[in-house]
């Protein structure tokens, strides 16, 4: 049974069974069918987590181009000795002047100021490079979830399907007078705890097509897969050895390093005063007279020296510069971790899929001695657990594969076909 396919019960099931389908049916009325995962993550690109990184780079853009702009200069227009007293009464005496200020910047501080804009901008395009990484995990794991729930739902099925077959075999013997009531009974009591792990699974259903679906901004909810992310990490070759350095987790950390060390010159470079220059025509009205003036303003570094600020910059390059040696060690570990844990989730996928066929073997040799009458209720109810144990044990290692393909895929930039990420 693949688990990206719909499965509607058979009419052996119970009718509590089939009202709970209905109901769930009745609540997914207008949904639809996730679309592949690779076409469904292209379809997410407006998603809301990668629109917030887009938005985070549009702002680093704009306070780059910012950080370019000189300092605007000013113009002022003074008149003197104007409506005092005599011989300034009225504007005979008058001296008006038109004057140009623009300040000097000193000291590098627009290199410094551009600088640091560019870095951001590399740092958040780096950043929105780790998010997209992360996000198209983080919707491979909710893909993954979806059909291990789906399945999760039909082995659910299934078990009630052969519950009820069971109490059928168990009270035909009742019935003939070749068993006791009691294993009838106890036949029963299986098929209703099989009963109530079905409303779980199937509530578990619900939950993981609505996390996929909130995950994607999909405002239509889903209701099953078109296809099986499972058997598609299971056919993509492995991921070879994974460079930790490479990782867009590590490459954000680095750029982050590198904006806050130009931050920090660029606070330093600020420290250095700024020269105002200015040059004027003045109006002597009583000597029927133009000049010009002059004059240069150089303020005194005596109670803002941009302490403060370089201070917080520095404190926040050695933040940076600590994140990224933690990302160094943290992308080195989760390298080699994976890498140990996909190939143990193979194994154990291999060993899963060798104890599902015995327990296959075992129920079917259990039900035919039982219905012969050659073993008890109890040893059929046995075979039957043991084998709804074994496929939930298949289940949960392919699924442990997956997500350590995924961690490996996400440590290299790319999906879990191993195509880079855009």
């Amino acid at each position: 049974m693949k688990a990206f396919r719909g499965r509607l019960p058979h009419c052996a099931v119970s009718g509590v069974v089939v009202a709970t389908c209905l109901l769930a049916a009745a609540g997914t009325a207008c949904a639809q069918v996730a679309p592949p995962y690779a076409t469904l993550l292209r379809q997410s690109a407006d998603a809301p987590r990668l629109a917030l990184s887009e938005a985070e780079i549009r702002r680093a853009e704009g306070l780059s181009e910012q950080a370019r702009a000189r300092p605007n200069p000013s113009v002022s227009l003074m008149t003197e000795n104007v409506t005092g007293s005599s011989p300034y009464r009225g504007f005979d005496r008058a001296e008006t002047t038109l004057q140009y200020n623009h300040t000097l910047e000193l000291g590098g501080k627009r290199g410094a100021r551009i600088e640091a804009g560019e870095a951001g901008v590399t740092a958040s395009k780096a950043r929105d490079q780790d998010a997209r990484a992360a996000y198209a995990y983080d919707l491979a794991l909710a893909y993954a979830a979806a059909e291990a729930a789906d399945s999760r739902n039909a082995l659910a099925q299934d078990e009630v399907e052969e519950g009820e077959a069971d109490l059928g075999a168990a009270r035909a013997l009742v019935d003939a007078g070749k068993e006791a009531r009691l294993r009838a009974l106890q036949a029963e009591t299986s098929l209703n705890e099989a009963k109530a792990a079905l409303h779980l699974a199937n509530a578990n259903r619900i939950a993981a097509f609505a996390r996929l679906s909130a995950l994607t901004g999909s405002q239509t909810p889903f209701a099953s897969l078109a296809q099986s992310v499972l058997d598609l990490g299971a056919k993509t070759p492995a991921v070879g050895p994974v460079d930790p350095l490479a990782s867009p987790y590590y490459l954000a950390a680095q750029a982050e390093r590198e904006a806050a060390n130009r931050r920090l010159k660029a606070e330093q470079r600020r420290a250095v005063p700024d020269v105002t220059a200015s040059i004027g025509v003045r109006r002597l009205e009583y000597d029927n007279a133009t000049a010009l003036l002059g004059s240069l303003s150089l303020p005194l570094p005596i109670f803002d020296r941009n302490r403060g600020n370089i201070a917080a910059s520095r404190a926040e390059a050695d933040a940076a510069q600590a994140r990224l040696a933690m990302a160094q060690n943290d992308a080195r570990a989760e390298a080699q971790a994976s890498a140990a844990q996909f190939h143990a989730a193979m194994a154990r996928v291999t060993a899963a899929l060798g104890a599902q066929a015995t327990a296959d073997e075992t129920y079917r040799l259990a039900r035919i001695a039982y219905e012969a009458g050659k073993s008890s209720i109890i040893e059929l109810l046995a075979a039957r657990h043991g084998l709804a144990i074994t496929r939930g044990g298949v289940l949960d290692a392919r699924l442990a594969a997956f997500e350590a393909r995924a961690r490996l895929a996400r440590l290299t930039g790319s999906t879990i076909s191993g195509d880079p990420i855009q």
